[in-house]
Parts: C-alpha cells; sequence; structure tokens
C-alpha cells in the first residue's frame, strides 16, 4: 500500500512482511563511467557543456527551475540548442518552478524549446494528496550518450540569503549503457504529461535512433526510480538491502531525514551488530516543523550508538549514502514520507570501490569542515519541553501528509522543498 508509512503513527508494522516484498537484489548493469560531481559549481558547467554539445536531443526535468544566474544560463544554453535544431525538452515541477516568469517560458518557447509543466495547478486551499505528488527528480539527458542525476535544481547555489558558502549537494554523470534506462525513463515521463498538454503528433519528429550501448568504463550501476505505480519502494528497497547486507560502515547525508520504522529499525539492527553508522543531516533551519520532526529520532539513534552530525557551513541538499566502502548511491530522495511516499523522485546506484571511497572521502572532508556532532550526553540533557515539541511535530508531519495530504509551510501554506 502506497502510504503503508504512516501506519506506524497508530500501529506496529509488520516488517518482515515488508522484507520479503522486497526483491533480493537490485539489478546492476556493468560497463558505465560514473563521475561524482560536487556542488553547482562543478555541476552546472558540465551540464552547460554537454547541452552546447548536444547534434539531437534534449531531455531536462527538474523541481525548481529558477530565474536567476544559474536558471538564466541553462535556459540560455537550452535555446542555443533548440535554435540548431536540436529537439529540445524541459519538464519542470508546477509548484517547485510556480515562480518562474511567463517571459522566460516564452523566450524558450520561441526558440523551439518544448515546455512542460508537472501537476501545475498548486492552490493552497485544495487539500488533496495529490497536491503533494510531486516532479522531484532531477535529470538531464543529452544525445542518449550522457546522462546527469542528482539532487541540484536549476538554482543558484548562493541564493540563501546571507549564506557564504555554496549548497553542499551532489549529482553525478552518467556514460555507458545505463544511459538507455535513464533516457527511457525520461521520455516516458515527458510522453505522459505530454499526452496531456500538447495536440497529437507533437513526437512524430522525434527519431527512433538506438541509444548507445557502447562500454565507457568498467562500473556497475543501477539507475531506480520511485512513482506511483509500478515503482513505489525502489529506491527505499536498495538502501534496506546495503544496509542489512552491511558489515563494517554506513554513511548517509540526507538533507530532510524522517525515515520509517522498517527503515529506522534496519539502522538501528546494523548499529547493534558492530557496523558503525554515520549520519550526516541538516544543521540549518530550513523548514522548522520537518526539523523539529526529525529530532524526535535523535535519541534512540544515539542509545544505539549512530553518529549524528548536523552540517553547518551552508544549506545541505545532499540526498547521497556509501556502505562499506563499495555500494554507493546519489540522487533526488531524500529520507522522509515526501520522497519514499509521495513524489517522483531518481537516484543511480554504484557497485563500485573507486566510486564509494571517492564519494565517502568527501563526506568526511564535509563533516570535518563544516559539520558539528550531537552528543549523547548533551542531547540528554534537553529540557522536557524541547523533546515533547520534536515529538508533536513528528506526529503532526506524519499525520498531515498521510491523512490530509498537506504539508504546512511559508506563507501560502506550502514551503518548497529543494
Amino acid at each position: 500500500m502506497e502510504n503503508a508509512g504512516f501506519i506506524e503513527v497508530y500501529g506496529k508494522r509488520d516488517r518482515n512482511a515488508e522484507r520479503k516484498e522486497r526483491p533480493a537484489r537490485t539489478c546492476m548493469i556493468p560497463n558505465n563511467q560514473i563521475t561524482l560531481l560536487q556542488n553547482g559549481c562543478v555541476y552546472f558547467p558540465a551540464v552547460e557543456a554537454a547541452i552546447d554539445r548536444a547534434m539531437n536531443e534534449i531531455y531536462l526535468e527538474t523541481y525548481i527551475f529558477e530565474n536567476d544566474n544559474t536558471g538564466r544560463c541553462i535556459a540560455e544554453a537550452l535555446r542555443r540548442a533548440a535554435l540548431r535544431g536540436v529537439k529540445t525538452h524541459l519538464l519542470m515541477d508546477g509548484f517547485g518552478s510556480i515562480g518562474l516568469p511567463k517571459t522566460m517560458v516564452d523566450n524558450l518557447e520561441a526558440a523551439g524549446v518544448r515546455v512542460l509543466k508537472f501537476r501545475p495547478k498548486t492552490s493552497p486551499w485544495t487539500l488533496k494528496r495529490h497536491r503533494l505528488r510531486r516532479l522531484h527528480r532531477k535529470i538531464v539527458v543529452v544525445d542518449r550518450t550522457i546522462a546527469f542525476v542528482g539532487g541540484m535544481n536549476i538554482i543558484d547555489h548562493m541564493d540563501i540569503h546571507g549564506q557564504t558558502s555554496t549548497r553542499f549537494d551532489y549529482a553525478v554523470s552518467v556514460e555507458g549503457p545505463l544511459v538507455k534506462e535513464i533516457h527511457d525513463s525520461a521520455r516516458r515521463v515527458w510522453s505522459r504529461v505530454a499526452w496531456t498538454r500538447l495536440p497529437p503528433g507533437w513526437d512524430e519528429d522525434n527519431d527512433r535512433q538506438v541509444p548507445s550501448i557502447e562500454p565507457k568504463g568498467s562500473m556497475r550501476s543501477a539507475f531506480l526510480v520511485r512513482n506511483n505505480i509500478r515503482h513505489r519502494r525502489d529506491i527505499e528497497n536498495a538502501y534496506l538491502q546495503a544496509i542489512e547486507q552491511a558489515q563494517d560502515e554506513i554513511i548517509i547525508a540526507s538533507a530532510y531525514f524522517l525515515p520509517g520504522l522498517n527503515f529506522r529499525h534496519a539502522l538501528l539492527d546494523a548499529a547493534g551488530r558492530g557496523v558503525r553508522v554515520v549520519l550526516l543531516l541538516q544543521g540549518l533551519m530550513d523548514h522548522r516543523l520537518l526539523h523539529s520532526a526529525s529530532h524526535a529520532l535523535y535519541g534512540s539513534f544515539l542509545d544505539a550508538g549512530i553518529e549524528i552530525h548536523e552540517y553547518r557551513k551552508s544549506m545541505m541538499h545532499a540526498k547521497v549514502a556509501v556502505v562499506d566502502e563499495h555500494w554507493a548511491t546519489v540522487g533526488s530522495s531524500n529520507l522522509d514520507p515526501f520522497s519514499l511516499l509521495l513524489s517522483m523522485e531518481a537516484n543511480v546506484v554504484v557497485d563500485d570501490a573507486r566510486f564509494a571511497i571517492e564519494l565517502k572521502h568527501s563526506l568526511e572532508r564535509a563533516i570535518e569542515a563544516g559539520a558539528r556532532r550531537i552528543n549523547e550526553n548533551s542531547w540528554k540533557t534537553k529540557s522536557i519541553k524541547l523533546r515533547l515539541v520534536s515529538w508533536l511535530s513528528y506526529g503532526v508531519v506524519r499525520f498531515m501528509i498521510g491523512v490530509a495530504g498537506y504539508a504546512p509551510g511559508k506563507k501560502s501554506g506550502q514551503a518548497r522543498r529543494r
């Protein structure tokens, strides 16, 4: 059941039954080259360069497309591509990109860019669960030969007022056979949205060239999505499989962290069998209610010996993990009810020691330079009032999402989660 994760508010869940539902292992595709891209200063130039090299086709999906320096830069690259005859598709979320001015969309369309919005109706007064089923994926596919997947929206990474360091985030570039999986997924999502918005025959000029499957490296990897049709738990299941098989170390960085009971027990079980478990979480308050709700989980984790570090150098937007220095994932999926049970998400999983160690070292540097470890003793001395507020926040978040399908936020009753 899609919203089974919310049952824990009212009663216990059958963990063994859910484990039986999970597939034995993630299907990995060999012969790929996966390159880690940290922060926008690396990611956006790589995306722009790929767009400028495009000869046939581009698909770009994003939750937020902002009218700022980064947004205008990527928009111009898309315009240049369309003007030279590249079939250019831009799909953005109707709520995440609600502030994008019509003039920018008009300029893109005038150049030949096909622009669509996913669920454009965003009335804050319509209390329906489908409002939270957003397009949260961040994907770029160029000429079916290179793809980018990760957590970065099309937005300046210095956009937070007073921020002195760039937003902390990750993505990957993908070359090799896995690009076909990413391309096919992007095209399917675009086609489903276009079917209701564009006139018949919109894709008749789309050639049927076979995507490249030439080996580009030696990495085994998989492309996983979460949607409300056939892949409701694929990303969560991949995490759980890796956690349950961990022998030495688990490092998870998640900007929004409010996992379900099964996920929490998997982490506690891992710590109980001697695995080092490290959580790198948001330290700067982005959304007060979610921030407070995540604190409700700290006590049991600290009691089990799990390390909790809060990143405070800048806004953290990462959604990545490394297990036993060989399994890693990078993508758009947070570990909270929005991502695990409602939104459309996309992650790349990599089974490669060199890649995993590179990501691990990057996370360790971030922890050392920009995070503060939560001390178990100091946490226990927190006032009963503060702990009570955390648990009340936790209950409110899960109740409102699971029952009413409504999440409070800034001003209009919603907040754009990045």
